[in-house]
């Protein structure tokens, strides 16, 4: 079965910092442009972050510039979202994903992604 399996969520203390990873399993990922989302409740899903196939591009939503960093690891299929400076209202449930055709001009747009994660919950208290 093909899937990706987020990891790495929790409870946390404002302006604490988590480490967000998302692996691969069922088939290979590595040449896909990957991208974390995030929905909190009564919200629609919204962009994070992106990362091209390569690694050398990435784009973030303005609410989270300098706090989050994405990266990857193509030789274990991961990506991971360093989050740093965590506020109360960073609290979503988090999504990865990825898709054949997601590039630095398309990586802000959900449906460009053919493959998505099960979500992991991130909270961050007061």
């Amino acid at each position: 079965q093909v899937q990706l399996v987020e990891s790495g969520g929790g409870l946390v203390q404002g302006g604490g910092s988590l480490r967000l990873s998302c692996a691969a399993s069922g088939r290979t990922f590595s040449s896909y442009g990957k991208g974390w989302f995030r929905q909190a409740p009564g919200k629609e899903r919204e962009f994070v972050a992106g990362i091209t196939w390569s690694g050398s591009d990435t784009d973030y939503a303005d609410s989270v510039k300098g706090r989050f960093a994405i990266s990857r690891d193509n030789a274990k299929d991961t990506v991971y979202l360093q989050m740093n400076s965590l506020k109360p209202e960073d609290t979503a449930v988090y999504y990865c994903a990825a898709g054949p055709s997601v590039t630095i001009a398309t990586m802000k747009r959900a449906t460009r992604y053919n493959y998505w994660g099960q979500g992991t919950q991130v909270t961050v208290s007061s």
